[in-house]
C-alpha cells in the first residue's frame, strides 16, 4: 500500500482515502467508525407507543459508510454489532445484547456498505445525490429492520411499520438534509 495520501477530489475515492493508505489507517478507521456510531446511539429519545427511540445511531452509521467506503463502513458497523452482541453497552441508551430494535443495526451494517459503494461512485459530492444515497440507506435500514421488529416483537406487518417507521419519518429527512450541508461541504474544504 502507499504512504501517501491521493490527490484530493479524484474519483473513486471517499473522504477516508485522503489520509496516508495503510492496514493501521485502516484499522483505526474502523474502530473510530463503530465508536462513533456507539457514541451516537446514546443521543436517544423515547417515543411514545414504540420500543424503537430515535437517535443519533443512524446518522453515524451513513455517515461512516460514506466517509469510509463499502469495505471498512461494512467493517465499522459488523465491530459495532459483535461488540454489542458481546455485551459492550453501546446500543441505545446503553444497552447491548439483542432486542427487538436489533434488526436496525443489521438493516445499518447493510445500508453503511451501500452508502459507501454510492460514495465511491461521488454520491456524496452534492447535495441532491448525497440527499439520494442518505435515503437510500435509511429505506435499506428499514426493510431489515421492520420486519425484524414484527417478528421479534409478535406484531403485525402494520404494526411494525406504525412503531418503527412512521414515527421516524421527519427525524430522518432532517438527518439526510444534515448529510446534505455536511458531506458536500467536507469535500469542497478538502479541494482547497
Amino acid at each position: 500500500m502507499s504512504s501517501t495520501a491521493a490527490a484530493p477530489g479524484r474519483p473513486g475515492q471517499v473522504l477516508a482515502d485522503l489520509l496516508p493508505a495503510s492496514r493501521v489507517r485502516d484499522i483505526a478507521l474502523v474502530l473510530a467508525g463503530a465508536v462513533l456510531t456507539g457514541l451516537a446511539a446514546q443521543i436517544a429519545v423515547p417515543v411514545p407507543g414504540t420500543p424503537v427511540p430515535v437517535t443519533g445511531q443512524t446518522f453515524a452509521a451513513l455517515l461512516v459508510g460514506t466517509s469510509l467506503g463499502a469495505r471498512r463502513g461494512f467493517s465499522a458497523l459488523a465491530v459495532y454489532a459483535l461488540a454489542g452482541l458481546a455485551g459492550v453497552p453501546w446500543f441505545a441508551d446503553g444497552s447491548s445484547g439483542v432486542s427487538v430494535s436489533f434488526g436496525y443495526i443489521l438493516g445499518m451494517i447493510l445500508a453503511s456498505a451501500a452508502v459507501g459503494a454510492l460514495a465511491r461512485r461521488g454520491a456524496d459530492r452534492s447535495m441532491l445525490r448525497t440527499a439520494g444515497a442518505m435515503l437510500l440507506g435509511e429505506a435499506i435500514i428499514y426493510a431489515v429492520g421492520v420486519p425484524y421488529l414484527a417478528y421479534a416483537a409478535g406484531i403485525s406487518a402494520a404494526a411494525a411499520i406504525a412503531a418503527g417507521l412512521t414515527p421516524f419519518l421527519i427525524g430522518d429527512a432532517i438527518k439526510a438534509i444534515l448529510a446534505m450541508g455536511l458531506l458536500p461541504t467536507a469535500w469542497k474544504l478538502v479541494k482547497r
